[in-house]
């Protein structure tokens, strides 16, 4: 298996998270995104939407985090990142889609352009737009993750919800977004970061990482 991907994309983060959680070796492919590459030719042919992540598992092509970490789960079941349950399993779902559509396309690297280069934000509006969407977006996880404690997010072992959680408080540490509010989130944050699944593939010990 092949991953492309860029050390700082948390969507990237989220699929490394999963096939380090089920033990898949695969190759590195870096694509770096601050210096367009994922634009050049030779990944355009491979990627319609021209994004990371993508996974190449002999002939099948797979794009999407969520995707790729659904096919993960399918193609290499153990361990399991879906509850068994058709509630569970809907529940988790609905808790990656509320970090995965709800925040993170509006702290993405190409908003973030946008916003400075066509909408000539200066950099602390476009900081204080991206703060705004992770914390408030946050807020909506906290009160499910409040509503039913568990160890994870769902449950006593990682799930998909887990491996999208995770990379999204990267984010809003990066933006120096305050996080007193959500105490829930940090704390399955916290139990995450204790394992070697998702402390190992954390940004800074990527192969292309930069200082």
């Amino acid at each position: 298996m092949e991953l492309f991907n860029y050390y700082r994309s948390s969507a990237s983060y989220r699929v490394r998270i999963a096939l380090a959680l089920k033990g898949l070796d695969y190759d590195y492919r870096a694509v770096h995104l601050r210096r367009n590459e994922q634009f050049q030719e030779s990944y355009a042919a491979v990627s319609a939407a021209r994004l990371v992540p993508l996974l190449r598992d002999g002939d099948a092509v797979v794009t999407q985090s969520l995707a790729i970490i659904e096919y993960l789960d399918e193609t290499h079941p153990e361990p399991p990142l879906l509850p068994a349950d058709a509630a569970g399993r809907a529940r988790v779902r609905a808790l990656a889609l509320d970090i995965a559509c709800e925040i993170h396309p509006l702290n993405n690297l190409r908003v973030l352009r946008f916003l400075v280069h066509d909408l000539k934000l200066a950099d602390e509006d476009k900081n204080r737009w991206a703060r705004h969407w992770i914390e408030t977006g946050l807020e909506t996880v906290e009160r499910q993750l409040a509503a039913r404690p568990a160890v994870f997010c769902h449950g006593e072992t990682p799930t998909l919800a887990d491996c999208v959680l995770v990379p999204q408080i990267l984010n809003a540490r990066r933006f120096d977004c305050r996080l007193d509010h959500v105490p829930q989130v940090m704390r399955v944050f916290e139990t995450c970061m204790r394992l070697p699944a998702f402390a190992d593939t954390h940004p800074e010990r990527c192969p292309d990482a930069e200082p």
